[in-house]
Order: structure tokens, then C-alpha cells, then sequence
């Protein structure tokens, strides 16, 4: 049995490296949601006229990781404190947001999006909204990292979050 997370930290690039390398996390898809326009091009997302952020799609097993656990590796992935950017990357699109599937997924999420505001000295920004319709990105987004290990932007960006991630959760990749 599985259950299903999406989350948004930025680029979708990097939140899916850092989410495979946990133990109980099936798969994980690139794509966009949050927004109003029906499926998507990456082109359409990046010009911030669909209202989508960029996210990933986190097939995991419950027995292995809990959805709580999820939630810990996404936020320290990604400063929840920044509106509407990470890094280099800038614009609605590469906003904070946690899409929830189910009624305990809301309030798991909640709960720590409120935990964290207070270790911050900045107000956490990260959205907090139902799934309403997930569109896959392009096949070339897909386990981007993995397939470009070389690439500037990966291992400036992408390697960093994965690495954080191991150390956080070394009994759990």
C-alpha cells in the first residue's frame, strides 16, 4: 500500500532529487499544480500567467516513512521564509506549498507549518491548499538530476539539498 504527498520548494529539479534518496518513497514525479490552467507546459509555468508552482509527486510507502517525515526532508530542502523564490530562482512558480491529499495530510501540515514559524525569525510563507489536479511535467524534467549529475545548476543547487537530506535522515536513505 501507498499513499501519496506534493509538495512545492522551488525547483522541481531539486525537490525530486532530495525525496528519491528515501528509504519508503516509491517514486517521485516533477509536475505543476496550484494553478488554473489545464495541462500545463513548462513554458506556460515559467511565464507565471497559469498560477502552477512547480512540484513533485511523492508515491511512498506509510509503513517505511511517515508523511510527517516527508514534511521534515521538503522544508529542509527549501527556505519557507522567501516569497515566491528560491535561490536563483524567482517568480510564483518557485513558491512554497503543501498540496495535501486528505483531511490528515491538512493537518499534519498545518500543525508544522505553524511548529516552524516559530524557529524562524522571518514569517514562513508556505502555502497550504487541497490537490486539486496534478499535471506531469515533461518527460525531460523527469529524475533531471539523475540524468545530468554534471550539470551546473545540479550540482550547485540540486546536490546540496540531496546531501542535506542524507545527513538529516541517514537511517531513513
Amino acid at each position: 500500500m501507498t499513499a501519496t504527498a506534493t509538495f512545492g520548494g522551488g525547483c522541481f529539479w531539486c525537490t525530486e532529487a532530495a525525496m528519491t534518496v528515501l528509504d519508503g518513497v516509491r517514486s517521485v514525479t516533477s509536475g505543476y499544480a496550484g494553478g488554473h490552467t489545464a495541462d500545463p507546459t513548462y513554458r506556460e509555468v515559467c511565464s507565471g500567467s497559469t498560477g502552477h508552482a512547480e512540484v513533485v509527486q511523492v508515491e511512498f510507502d506509510p509503513d517505511v516513512i511517515a508523511y510527517d517525515e516527508l514534511l521534515e526532508a521538503f522544508f529542509v530542502t527549501h527556505d519557507p521564509t522567501q516569497l515566491n523564490r528560491q535561490g536563483p530562482d524567482v517568480g510564483s512558480q518557485y513558491r512554497s506549498i503543501v498540496l495535501y491529499h486528505d483531511d490528515e495530510q491538512q493537518r499534519q501540515a498545518e500543525a508544522y507549518v505553524e511548529a516552524l514559524d516559530e524557529e524562524y525569525a522571518d514569517s514562513v510563507v508556505t502555502e497550504v491548499e487541497p490537490l486539486e489536479r496534478f499535471w506531469p511535467a515533461e518527460e525531460y524534467h523527469q529524475d533531471y538530476f539523475e540524468k545530468n549529475p554534471n550539470d551546473a545548476y545540479c550540482r550547485m543547487h540540486a546536490q546540496p539539498k540531496v546531501e542535506k537530506v542524507r545527513e538529516r535522515f541517514a537511517s531513513k536513505v
